[in-house]
């Protein structure tokens, strides 16, 4: 139950946006959706104080498993929904492809990527390196993938000058000043780095029990059928068995060892919950779409965790 604490919360904010919905005159008492846009600020304020750059630099020589980890996330990962596009495009399901290939197009997680190359005994810090690089090219990937698709696309989306701006207000202006407060505030980062992580994991509760609010208000679930949730389910866990073992056949294939190819395996078949909440916010998804670019994430972030996490386990049982 510890354990995944954060995924019994994540369903338990989805209840409470069907129980207890988060409605427009509310605001007047309390603005979440100012809160939650302050939230992703500091968010990636946060990331920018955190990030080692010197264990990012010093890793930089194990390039070919760099290289690898980050062709996976932003090349091989939105190639493999590409290829569905001309099926989905002008039907009905043209917006649960594109929320599908929005996941594809995301960074991989930070945390849980180290946490379980540490678990299967694999290379933890080319797993740091490559957790926190994928992170700072996600800024220009992903909305750069995303952008041909939203323009006149029924998902909506902002313009792309509205998406750029909110980018360096919101995401690459924090970073640098994290940056730039790095060395001043280290002490603080690993005096209250649980607290921090947990600041995080607030922010991204509070974005999905107000987005399911607005889709219980505007029932939004009424005109979504049972095989639209059983498609993307479908979708989120093939793909990451297909990416997984592309990793684990090209990791043979370059000759990687048994550390190198777990780190391959794990930072480049993972998709960041956190980045996804924050960019479905930044890249404009109109509120009656929100749901719908949730879903994949949620899905995908819950199977790896418990996947990849089972399967840290038994590698590293067949360690000792």
């Amino acid at each position: 139950m510890k354990k995944n604490a954060f995924l019994i919360l994540l369903v338990g904010m989805v209840l409470l946006g069907y129980v207890l919905p988060y409605r427009e005159e509310y605001n007047a008492y309390f603005n979440l959706g100012t809160f939650i846009d302050w939230g992703i600020v500091l968010i990636f304020l946060l990331y920018g104080l955190k990030l080692n750059l010197r264990e990012v630099v010093n890793d930089i020589k194990n390039w070919k498993l760099h290289l690898l980890v980050q062709l996976a996330t932003f090349v091989l990962f939105p190639l493999l929904v590409l290829l569905f596009y001309p099926l989905a495009r002008g039907t009905a399901f043209g917006v649960l492809w594109l929320s599908v290939y929005f996941l594809a197009c995301l960074p991989s997680t930070v945390s849980s990527s180290v946490v379980m190359v540490s678990i299967a005994k694999g290379n933890v810090p080319s797993a740091i390196f490559n957790a926190s690089i994928s992170g700072l090219i996600g800024i220009l990937a992903t909305p750069m993938l995303m952008q041909p698709f939203l323009e006149g696309n029924a998902a909506g989306g902002a313009s792309q000058g509205t998406v750029i701006q909110q980018l360096l207000l919101k995401v690459l202006l924090p970073i640098v000043l994290g940056l730039a407060l790095n060395r001043f505030c280290r002490g603080f980062i690993e005096r209250y780095g649980k607290l921090i992580g947990k600041f995080d994991r607030l922010i991204i509760l509070l974005i999905v029990y107000e987005s399911f609010s607005a889709a219980f208000v505007n029932k939004v679930f009424g005109s979504v059928p049972l095989i639209t949730f059983v498609i993307i389910a479908g979708a989120v866990v093939g793909l990451f068995f297909v990416v997984y073992e592309v990793l684990r056949w090209a990791s043979g294939r370059l000759g990687f060892n048994r550390n190198d190819t777990i780190t391959a395996t794990f930072c480049g078949s993972k998709k960041s919950l956190v980045h996804g909440s924050l960019f479905m916010m930044v890249l404009g998804i109109p509120s009656e779409n929100k749901v719908m670019f949730l879903l994949p994430i949620m899905l995908y972030h819950s199977f790896q965790l418990f996947y990849v996490s089972w399967l840290a386990n038994r590698l590293a049982g067949s360690r000792r």
